[in-house]
Formats: structure tokens, sequence, C-alpha cells
């Protein structure tokens, strides 16, 4: 079980440094000057590029907790875990409300200015440290 654990944990960490990561891209690309189309391409090939190793960290990341919850039977029955599936559900959200950005960005529709991409950047470190405290603290 522990190398279970051991493995989830290092793949959570994984994906959310994708998660971390990738819209600082798009306030990068919110950024681009007009006409900038080396820079935008750049910008847009390291997001792809990124969103697809994130997404690959997540699968394991999400079955590995599965194994945990369902063939350890850790947090079965508890608030604390009911509270953390929650928070699991909102970053697979999250996880896929960045690709669709993506994609909206790669179709060159319309964006949001580069302070609203800055101000959702901050959603995975309010997950993370809500997924965290409900793991450790167990405080329900």
């Amino acid at each position: 079980m522990l190398w279970v654990k051991a493995f989830h944990i290092v793949f959570v960490a994984s994906w959310f440094a994708g998660l971390f990561y990738l819209p600082r891209i798009y306030v990068n690309l919110a950024m681009v000057a007009p006409g900038s189309v080396a820079e935008r391409d750049r910008l847009l090939l390291m997001a792809r590029k990124l969103l697809r190793f994130t997404t690959l960290l997540a699968v394991p990341a999400l079955a590995l907790g599965l194994w945990l919850w369902l063939g350890y039977g850790i947090g079965r029955g508890s608030g604390w875990m009911h509270a953390k599936l929650t928070v699991v559900l909102l970053v697979i959200g999250y996880h896929h409300a960045c690709a669709v950005m993506l994609r909206k960005f790669v179709a060159g529709g319309p964006t949001r200015s580069h302070r609203w991409y800055r101000w959702f950047n901050e959603a995975p470190v309010l997950l993370l440290l809500a997924a965290v405290v409900l793991v450790v603290v167990k405080p329900f």
C-alpha cells in the first residue's frame, strides 16, 4: 500500500505542476502583440505539449487514488474523503477548462485578458491546499 500511496503522491504533484504552469502560458498568450505570429505559435506549441503531458500524468494519479480508496478502503465512509473527492472533481473540471481554453486559443477565437488568466492560475493552488488539508488533517 505504501508504494501505491508514494506513486499516487508523485503523480498528483506532477499533474499539479502542469496545472500550475499551463495557465501561465495562457497569460503570455493573452499578452502577445497582434502580428507576433512566431511568438504565438511557439506558446501554442508549448501549451499543447504541456496539456498532453499533464493529461498523461492525471491518469495514473487518478487510477492510483481509486486503488487506494476502493482497493485498500482508505477513507471509505469518511466525511473528509467525500470532501476530497469533491475537490478531485473540481480539479478534473479545471483541467478540462484548461483544454477548452487552449482550443479557443488555437482557433484564434476571443480570449480573456491576461489579468483574468492570472486569477484563473490561482485556482489549482487553492484546490491543492484543500486536498492536502483534507487528507492530512481529516477535519471531519
